[in-house]
C-alpha cells in the first residue's frame, strides 16, 4: 500500500526575512507516517517547515517544502499513485500578493498587506481521486465544529475527516498529545480521547484501514 501524506506548516514568504505561517509542528502527520509505515506501508510524507527530523523508517520517503505551491507540487507528483491520502497538513489559505526582495523597513503606524488565495491542496486533489482511492482530511475548528468539518469532507471529496478543536485542552497545535473526532459522510462519529499523538495515530490507521477495506 503506497500512502501520501502531507504534515506540518506552510511558511508564505513577505520578504527575504518574514513570512506567513501557523503553530503547526507537524507531530500528528509525523506520528501518522510512523504507523502507516509499521503497518507495512509505503509512505511519501510531504512536510512543510518542521523543527522534527526526517523519520528515519526506511519505509518513510520525506519531502521538504516550504510553501502551499510547493506543497502542493510535490504531492500531486505523487497523488496518482497513491492508495490513501491523508491531508494532515495545516497549509496557509493565503500568501501576500507581493514579496519584496528586500526587507520591509518600519515606516508609518499601519502596514497594509494584500493577500491571495492559495491553492486548496486537498480539495484540488479531490477532483481527480479515483473510485479506489481513499482520502482523509483534517479540520481545526474553533466554532461550530462538527458543522464545519462535515462541509469540509463534502466538499473535499474525502472518505474521512478527522476533527481537533482548539477547546479541547491539550489537543491541537504545540502539544504531545490530541484528542481528535471522525467523521464519514454519513455522519458516523468515532472519538479518540485525549491520549498521546503516537497512540491517536496509530487507532486512527487502524480506523483507515479498516474503513477502506470495507468500501473498497
Amino acid at each position: 500500500m503506497r500512502v501520501l501524506l502531507t504534515a506540518g506548516p506552510t511558511y508564505e514568504p513577505l520578504d527575504p526575512v518574514r513570512f506567513l505561517g501557523n503553530r503547526s509542528t507537524g507531530k500528528m502527520g509525523y506520528a501518522l507516517a510512523e504507523a502507516f509505515a509499521t503497518e507495512g506501508a509505503e509512505v511519501t510524507l510531504v512536510s512543510g517547515p518542521s523543527q522534527l527530523p526526517n523519520p528515519a523508517n526506511p519505509l518513510i520517503r520525506t519531502v521538504r517544502v516550504e510553501t502551499a505551491a510547493e506543497m502542493f507540487a510535490a504531492a500531486s507528483a505523487v497523488a496518482g499513485e497513491a492508495d490513501v491520502w491523508v491531508f494532515a497538513a495545516a497549509v496557509a489559505d493565503y500568501r501576500p500578493a507581493q514579496i519584496a526582495t528586500e526587507k520591509i523597513k518600519k515606516s508609518g503606524e499601519t502596514l497594509t498587506l494584500e493577500l491571495v488565495k492559495n491553492v486548496d491542496v486537498a480539495a484540488t486533489l479531490g477532483q481527480q481521486k479515483r473510485a479506489e482511492q481513499f482520502a482523509v482530511g483534517f479540520a481545526l475548528e474553533t466554532t461550530n465544529e462538527l458543522a464545519h468539518a462535515q462541509d469540509k469532507l463534502h466538499r473535499k471529496n474525502f472518505d474521512l475527516i478527522v476533527l481537533n478543536s482548539l477547546r479541547d485542552a491539550g489537543a491541537g497545535f504545540g502539544h504531545d498529545t490530541n484528542k481528535v473526532t471522525v467523521l464519514d459522510a454519513a455522519g458516523q462519529i468515532v472519538n479518540f480521547e485525549l491520549q498521546s499523538k503516537a497512540d491517536v495515530a496509530r487507532g486512527l490507521v487502524s480506523l483507515i484501514l479498516a474503513r477502506r477495506a470495507v468500501n473498497y
